[in-house]
């Protein structure tokens, strides 16, 4: 039985979910806070359920020996070390549409806040002033929004804002023109051309290299003057100290801020104006986002540990599961050819081809190419140095592209994945398919046909075709007392190529090796283990 620990404050109902899979749940809320505490005993669990106050740090992966998931119940990862989660295998997931709803409504009301100064104009009625004449506000009604992102929370900022007789123009590079007209926005094909347009501009992208102070002092002073802008995503998203020089100048009308480049901000730029609305990172805080988040980050974990399931991951290929138990068999596929690959490659590889051919190619095929990829690196950079999650990651580092074509049955066998490697000096093929027996096979190599079943021990060997081959092959490994298991032959055409693929029940040191590269004819010789 999987073991989840939740170090944060989660709905019992989370708790539950767990418990009904068939996941043992440690329901400790509050060893988030003691960082200490959790390092101590991380070792012991397969799930980690968090939310913001837990941090997943790569000191903590390190201890993390049997850790499988990491469930962040929320969108932001902000606290987890995704790089040091992928060295090691473990997948991320987060819950990215359970806020969806709140946050954006949260933008909307901060938008409203703003544009009427409610805060300022609440404090000063409470205190008895009753300053009428000083909180002059605009109108939302025919004014333009500009988004910046217009994914799952922007597009229903997008759709509250045309209820409310605005005009949004999105500046998103994922936007295609259909989406776009779907959900009735203006797509900017330029931040620019939306900044020199909008009344409000608010924010919905992550904080990254490239999205860090996309608003920045430049680009504030091409906005509209008197324009609002609202930042409900990410801190760190809007140069704060170039914002408030344009507030107080009054380039800037206002602005509205549930998010900050220093969390908890205690103090900041933006604090004290008198046009500027802030609350404490409250996109999320309603009692249904909070529900919605736990619930579905208990699904997502639990999906993944009882069934292979991955959902809303962000480092692994997602793996509903329906297709789980049909992937499972060709997995073991991609295992074994791309491990066959990388014990035989002996030079830096260029290009990774990967064929998909009849009804394998209609399956999901990321994980079946994150699978190969990295069964195949991992005889070059050893055990931990590469698994499912990172291999992607660890291929584009060394310069290798990686290719995946879907073909229509062809030839005899209905269905199979043909790995086509490209090194420095040559091009090598492996192909392999399932039988009846749901396990899998070789079918070529080096496009020369034989049918063979993956064996713990193996030894492949190329010669050229000529008598007698086999049988000083067969003499020699009996004189070392080597059962052969299994012995498959092909080879190209009459007197050309050859190679035999046996199967071996125990591995040979390198005095027979050399015995059997020695032989007359024979011009590649390898170990090849499957264990």
């Amino acid at each position: 039985m999987p073991k989840v620990l939740i170090s944060d404050a989660l709905s019992q109902a989370a708790v539950d979910i767990f418990k009904k899979a068939g996941v043992e749940v440690d329901f400790q809320p509050q060893l988030g806070k003691d960082p200490e505490k959790l390092h101590e005993i991380i070792g012991d669990y397969d799930g980690l359920a968090i939310r913001s106050a837990s941090k997943a740090t790569a000191e903590l992966i390190a201890k993390a020996t049997n850790l499988k998931v990491i469930g962040r119940a929320g969108i932001g990862v902000d606290n987890v070390d995704i790089p040091a989660a992928s060295a090691k295998g473990i997948v991320v997931m987060n819950t990215p549409f359970g806020n969806s709803i709140t946050t954006a409504e949260h933008a909307i009301a901060m938008m409203f806040a703003v544009a009427r100064q409610i805060p300022a104009a609440d404090a000063s009625t409470q205190a008895g002033k009753w300053e009428k004449s000083r909180f002059m506000g605009v109108e939302i009604t025919g004014k333009t929004l500009g988004l910046i992102g217009c994914g799952n929370i922007g597009a229903v900022v997008a759709s509250r804002a045309l209820g409310l007789k605005m005009k949004v123009v999105a500046f998103d590079p994922f936007l295609s023109a259909e989406r776009a007209q779907q959900l009735g926005v203006t797509k900017a094909e330029t931040i620019e051309d939306m900044l020199e347009v909008a009344d409000f501009i608010t924010l919905h992208i992550p904080k990254n290299e490239k999205t860090a102070n996309i608003l920045s002092a430049e680009r504030i002073a091409k906005m509209k003057k008197g324009v609002r802008i609202v930042n409900c995503a990410r801190g760190g998203l809007v140069d704060e100290e170039a914002l408030a020089e344009a507030l107080k100048s009054g380039h800037v009308a206002g602005a509205a801020f549930d998010v900050f480049d220093v969390e908890p901000a205690k103090e900041n730029p933006l604090f004290g104006l008198d046009n500027v609305v802030c609350t404490p990172h409250l996109g999320a805080a309603t009692n249904e986002a909070q529900e919605n988040v736990a619930l579905q980050v208990a699904e997502q974990m639990s999906d993944y540990l009882m069934n292979g399931a991955i959902s809303n991951a962000l480092n692994a290929p997602s793996v509903t599961a329906e297709e789980a138990p049909l992937l499972k068999p060709w997995i073991n596929v991609v295992e074994k050819l791309g491990s066959f690959a990388g014990q035989v490659t002996e030079n830096a590889i260029k290009e990774i081809e990967i064929e998909y051919v009849g009804v394998v190619g209609e399956l999901n095929l990321k994980p079946l190419t994150a699978t190969l990829v990295a069964s195949m690196l991992l005889p070059m950079v050893g055990e931990g140095g590469v698994n499912m999650v990172s291999a992607p990651l660890v291929a584009r580092e060394r310069g290798m592209q990686i290719t995946e074509t879907r073909k229509d049955a062809q030839g005899a066998f209905g269905s199979y994945v043909r790995l086509i490697v490209t090194t420095e000096n040559q091009t090598r093929s492996v192909a392999g398919t399932i039988y009846s027996d749901g396990r899998p096979r070789f079918i070529q190599i080096k496009g020369i046909n034989l049918e063979t079943e993956p064996y713990a021990n193996m030894l492949y060997t190329t010669n050229t075709d000529e008598p007698g081959y086999i049988g000083s092959l067969g003499t020699l490994l009996g004189k070392h007392g080597v059962n052969i298991a299994t012995f498959s032959l092909g080879r190209a055409d009459k007197g050309g190529e050859a190679i035999a693929f046996l199967g071996i029940d125990q591995m040979l040191d390198a005095n027979v090796m050399a015995e059997i590269e020695a032989l007359p004819h024979v011009t590649q010789a390898k170990l090849i283990n499957f264990s």
